[in-house]
């Protein structure tokens, strides 16, 4: 599994470009705490890089998932919006919180690497 970091600290797996698997970083999960509730898109919905494709509360603060790359959401982990949990107890694994279809595969090399980003995280 190759996953790369967006400096908004999603991860994106694009093993699959017809379904890479997007999700909220370690990091970022341990910055807002214990994860209430997921506001996921809708299937079959189109983003921009960078546009907001959802939203994460937890008990400290609500913050906006961004779109690592321009897509198609082709999928939502429906087990995720029944138990947000999963967004802190598996955030590189069952809680993920879209799959989305690459429109310009070329964007995911405006990502970091897991060196790159740990890096980043560290500074922020």
């Amino acid at each position: 599994m190759s996953i790369q970091f967006s400096k908004d600290h999603e991860w994106i797996d694009a093993t699959d470009p017809a379904a890479a698997i997007v999700g909220i970083t370690v990091h970022a999960q341990d910055a807002l705490g214990d994860v209430v509730f997921v506001d996921l898109p809708e299937v079959g919905a189109l983003f921009a890089q960078g546009e907001v494709a959802g939203v994460v509360e937890s008990v400290k603060a609500a913050a906006d998932v961004y779109m690592p790359v321009a897509g198609e959401i082709v999928e939502v982990n429906e087990a995720l919006r029944a138990d947000p949990s999963l967004a802190n107890s598996d955030p590189l694994g069952a809680g993920w919180f879209f799959k989305v279809k690459l429109s310009d595969a070329s964007q995911l090399a405006s990502l970091m690497d897991e060196t790159a980003y740990t890096a980043f995280a560290a500074a922020a």
